[in-house]
């Protein structure tokens, strides 16, 4: 039988939402429970012209929340400002919108910039990790077999730390700037232009399998390699906050 974590202890059932403000503004939602965000009259205030007055609801779950939009014409942002660039669109007129985020910034197109408000929800439930697994023929195998002490899980780290730090970043390193980042640490020792570019290159082969978009042409391989590594390693959390810990401390 399949357990649940943490269904033995009392957890807090509900979301926290919080304003952008130097005071902000927090609420917190029991299941059931709503809050409106807007530029008058509303539970969170976006102060900003081009915001509706009564711009949405955020209504809380057992364990997830939903998000209205009553927008005529402006679609919503979610972003997940812990993972790799995640985001969900709100359509002017949605209703009660689940969002998958523990954690979560919800964008609202502004006259002078967006304007924001964080969600905070209940840490979600899962499967017991003990549960044994299959073996010999019926053992699944692994989709992504990254071995994280190799110096290609190096490279693939220096890659995506920059849009693991800023969700919001489209810098891609280039094979130099990976070189740069990795310079002096001991895992990396030996590590050349080529190497690198042998281990970007056996990435994108053999563990994450990545493929050249149908628009792309034969130019410029290792850029569209490169930018597609960190999209599927961030995707499939196969990369880490915890593992920036392998990379040299940012200086300056």
């Amino acid at each position: 039988m399949t357990t649940l974590q943490g269904t033995e202890h009392s957890r807090w059932r509900g979301i926290v939402l919080q304003s952008t403000d130097a005071r902000p503004t927090v609420v917190e939602l029991r299941p059931g429970q709503s809050a409106t965000f807007g530029r008058s009259g509303a539970d969170i205030l976006l102060p900003d012209a081009a915001v509706s007055r009564s711009a949405g609801v955020v209504t809380a779950v057992e364990d997830h929340w939903v998000v209205s939009n009553l927008s005529a014409r402006s679609t919503y942002v979610v972003e997940n400002p812990e993972g790799g660039g995640e985001f969900i669109k709100l359509a002017p007129r949605r209703i009660d919108m689940p969002v998958p985020f523990e954690f979560a910034r919800v964008v609202v197109p502004a006259e002078e910039r967006p304007a924001a408000f964080f969600v905070f929800a209940a840490q979600h439930q899962y499967a017991d990790p003990r549960e044994v697994p299959a073996r010999g023929a019926d053992a699944t195998r692994v989709a992504f077999p990254l071995v994280e002490t190799a110096k290609y899980f190096l490279v693939l780290v220096a890659l995506c730390e920059p849009r693991l730090r800023d969700s919001t970043a489209h810098v891609i390193r280039t094979v130099p700037e990976i070189l740069e980042r990795l310079a002096g640490l001991p895992a990396a020792d030996g590590l050349s232009r080529a190497a690198v570019n042998f281990h970007i290159d056996y990435l994108a082969r053999a563990k994450l399998r990545v493929k050249r978009p149908a628009a792309e042409n034969q130019d410029g391989k290792a850029d569209w390699q490169r930018a597609a590594l960190v999209t599927v390693a961030l995707q499939f959390d196969l990369v880490r906050h915890e593992h920036l810990a392998l990379l040299p401390p940012l200086t300056g």
